[in-house]
């Protein structure tokens, strides 16, 4: 009988319109938790707010609870079931006291959709194959920036200009230098002019840091997540190929199967029309 509670269960908490209900409560919550950030909403219908939002939390505790049941200990092995739990066992903690800071996490809710949503969760599954690679491109950049700020920082930093002394006065002013220089963000007034106006050659340090950082380095990242999305993609068409091939041969064995039992009924058949015939 529990078994076949558990296997009802977990049926439904996988068909499409249980996710969609999901999705929508999820979505209603960052709606209500974005509401509650205004003193005029909240003047207007703060207790109402905050019922919708435990009543949502309600519902959320139920989801986990039918998925725990349903799946028992597999609940665990599952990245996403973890991460949905510790989201909302975070919004169960009360706020009050000196857990009064964790009321601003109830946010992490519209996390979820993360977990709810498919294609969310193959892109996160992306980011995260491509981690390896990207801690090996930030490494690179890493070194680009220690050295190129050691030379500013050499070459720059002799003028004892104060806004000078602000962009390269030190190794750790210099990497911030680099670093907005690398994002593009007013370089040109803020940083290049200043610099050209004691260095007029400076231009040729920024021009290549820029080329090397922003126009090389930066897009390795962009290769390294697409290179971890077609590697995911593959790895799902072959899972699904495999499925396939299962359920392929699993339908080819039952045809086996049955052949070999219309055999044996037509032997049987074949063995009592014997003695009659006798």
């Amino acid at each position: 009988m529990l078994t076949a509670w558990r296997a009802r269960i977990e049926q439904m908490v996988q068909q499409r319109w249980f996710m969609h209900s999901v999705t929508v409560l999820i979505l209603i919550n960052a709606a209500t938790l974005g509401l509650e950030t205004s003193d005029a909403a909240m003047a207007a219908s703060g207790p109402l707010l905050r019922g919708l939002d435990h009543f949502i939390l309600s519902l959320f505790v139920v989801e986990l609870l039918l998925k725990l049941f349903a799946f028992g200990g597999r609940f665990f092995k599952n990245g996403w079931n973890v991460f949905d739990l510790v989201i909302v066992g975070v919004s169960l903690v009360p706020t009050i006291g000196p857990f009064a800071v964790l009321r601003t996490l109830r946010i992490f809710r519209v996390l979820r959709l993360v977990s709810v949503v498919p294609k969310m969760r193959r892109v996160v599954t992306a980011l995260l194959t491509a981690i390896p690679g990207m801690a090996s491109v930030m490494s690179i950049l890493l070194v680009i920036f220690y050295v190129a700020a050691v030379m500013s920082t050499q070459m720059f930093g002799v003028v004892d200009d104060p806004h000078m002394q602000k962009l390269y006065g030190d190794i750790g002013s210099s990497m911030f230098t680099m670093f907005q220089l690398m994002t593009l963000e007013g370089w040109v007034d803020d940083i290049a002019g200043p610099t050209m106006a004691y260095f007029p050659m400076s231009w040729i340090f920024f021009v290549l840091f820029i080329v090397v950082t922003s126009f090389a380095v930066l897009n390795l990242f962009i290769g390294i997540i697409v290179d971890g999305m077609t590697l995911m993609h593959e790895e799902e068409g072959n899972t699904r190929a495999h499925k396939d091939h299962s359920e392929e041969m699993a339908l080819l064995r039952k045809v086996h199967r049955d052949i070999a039992k219309l055999r044996a009924d037509v032997e049987d058949l074949k063995t009592a029309e014997k003695p009659r015939k006798k």
